[in-house]
């Protein structure tokens, strides 16, 4: 473990019935869990740690919605209120080095009770929070997974990625020119919304399937995505793949054709097909050529064996394949990560910086041109691994803490007859997109980390019961309630196999801070929030060069 910082001490954490209190430095007492251990980090010291080159997890225990407001650069979002269910797959070695961040509201110690009864051993706080940092004179960002966005603008600027505006797009379709617009994110965001004439091709599969989709080098391949990065990131893959074709990026994506007036599609559900082997045979020539360039380095079995037996180091296995090929048959371990969402998202899927990363396509290609990235967004250590597997569907989740008792829990029947009798009272710990979307009739929306607050609103009226979308949250909060709760076994995925019905009539026992709305989700001026947001990609560059601690390549 690193020591603490000059003029602190590591503080050992006492039963809660020997409450013992320090100062954190912003002025606010700090009761500690038990069996905790906590060093305290001044926000000077955690940014030199973040740049030694030694493993790191900066974790932002704030709901998603506040951290988008202001944040560290690298800190990833691990809320307190679903602690649990994400953190052993983000941080999946005990030792790590982890250094918690809140805006001291008590969230680190809670978050410190649960890690250490799960083993985590090496457990720093930022000394001070959110507000410490900035009173140094540190940058702090606002939105969601910056790092990869930045990335994205970064790449655009030095490499002079080409773009079109929507006004140009139009016009060439209006001029039938020979080209093919390609939609580089996930299949149920195109589905949602799309270019007219666009084809689904996510980022990571461009390179593997354009050869079929645009074999005449003369045909010109627009790529777009919602807004900026996936765009930038897919047209630059193209021409760092050395395809014939002239490649541009839509600029601003949907986004920026809904803005310019443009009436989008909606419901598209032409995808590109699998590559024919003359296909298959080029994108592997080219993706070989860009790995070489970028210094990416493949690993066979034998060798993924010895890094995951390795336990001074984190390793992440990340299937980087099209969702359905992972879900068909993947190795086990294996998380699914979209090569595209991966270098897009790459904190929702690698808490641990400086940790390896293990690229797993049976087709090799996907996995090359996603390491490519990678590497010049400064992870060095990326392996590919040609295979695929035998495990199947998703695996469950490792969640922290011990299982519920059974006499907790309650079946989708006994609550509904409970409701019938107006002996219940429903409180849904989903997120609120879920919620919103459909839920138990009658029942109440809240955060669990604020749980506490949210019951002080709520009217009781019989048994309280918790639920949530499958249930495992709910039975987690069912334990740690003051109010004698149980949980609905199965939650919210339950009742509906069940077939009881669903209500969107919302009951808000709390605010929804739980999540972070997408531009084009918002209520009120939409396109004002668009173009809000467009404005905020390109403003990156600037905010990362002060912050001074990416090692972007290009």
């Amino acid at each position: 473990m690193a020591g603490p910082s000059p003029g602190h001490s590591v503080y050992d954490v006492v039963p809660p019935y020997k409450r013992h209190v320090f100062n954190c430095g912003d002025d606010s007492e700090r009761v500690m869990p038990a069996q905790a251990k906590l060093t305290p980090v001044d926000p000077l010291r955690l940014k030199a740690m973040l740049t030694d080159g030694r493993e790191i997890a900066p974790i932002d225990l704030r709901e998603e919605l506040t951290f988008s407001q202001s944040h560290l650069l690298w800190a990833r979002s691990v809320p307190l209120s679903r602690l649990e269910l994400r953190f052993a797959q983000l941080v999946p070695r005990l030792d790590t080095r982890i250094v918690l961040c809140d805006a001291g509201d008590g969230l680190i110690e809670r978050a410190a009770k649960v890690l250490s009864a799960a083993g985590y051993t090496n457990l720093h706080y930022l000394e001070g929070g959110i507000a410490a940092w900035e009173r140094a004179g540190l940058e702090l960002f606002s939105g969601v997974n910056v790092p990869s966005k930045a990335f994205g603008e970064h790449i655009e600027h030095h490499s002079g990625t080409p773009s079109i505006s929507p006004e140009e797009l139009d016009a060439l379709m209006r001029a039938n020119t020979n080209m093919v617009i390609v939609d580089s994110r996930p299949f149920d965001e195109f589905q949602r919304v799309s270019i007219p004439t666009a084809t689904n091709m996510p980022g990571a599969e461009l390179v593997l399937r354009i050869h079929d989709v645009a074999p005449s080098p003369e045909t010109l391949v627009v790529v777009n995505c919602a807004g900026r990065t996936r765009s930038i990131i897919g047209a630059q893959s193209l021409i760092n793949a050395g395809i014939p074709n002239k490649v541009v990026a839509l600029r601003n994506g949907t986004m920026g054709w809904n803005l310019a007036g443009f009436k989008p599609d909606s419901g598209k559900t032409a995808r590109a097909p699998d590559p024919s082997p003359q296909g298959l045979a080029r994108a592997k020539a080219a993706a070989e050529r860009v790995g070489k360039r970028y210094g990416v380095m493949r690993i066979d079995r034998a060798g993924l064996a010895a890094f995951q037996a390795d336990t001074t180091r984190t390793t992440y296995l990340l299937d980087v394949r099209d969702p359905p090929e992972y879900l068909a048959g993947h190795l086990p371990g294996a998380v699914s990560a979209p090569g595209g969402q991966l270098v897009q998202a790459t904190d929702q899927y690698a808490g641990t910086l400086g940790a390896r990363l293990v690229l797993v396509d049976d087709k090799e290609v996907r996995a090359l041109m996603t390491a490519s990235w990678l590497r010049q967004m400064g992870w060095r250590e990326v392996f590919v691994l040609a295979a695929s597997g035998d495990e199947q569907g998703r695996p469950a989740p490792h969640v922290l803490g011990p299982k519920p008792p059974s006499e907790l829990g309650i079946d989708a029947g006994e609550l509904s007859a409970l409701i019938t009798k107006d002996h219940a009272t429903v409180v849904d710990l989903s997120l609120s997109p879920a919620y919103r979307k459909g839920h138990i009739p009658g029942a109440w929306f809240a955060v669990r980390s604020r749980l506490p607050q949210a019951l002080a609103k709520i009217p009781m009226n019989g048994t309280l019961v918790l639920t949530s979308e499958d249930g495992v949250l709910a039975g987690i909060a069912a334990m740690e309630t003051r109010t004698p709760a149980r949980y609905l076994r199965g939650g919210n995925a339950a009742w509906q196999v069940a077939n009881l019905p669903l209500s969107t009539e919302a009951r808000m026992a709390d605010e929804p801070l739980d999540y972070w709305p997408k531009p084009y989700e918002r209520t009120g001026d939409t396109k004002a929030a668009m173009q809000e947001y467009l404005t905020w990609e390109v403003d990156l560059l600037p905010r990362i060069e002060r912050d001074g601690t990416t090692r972007f390549q290009s």
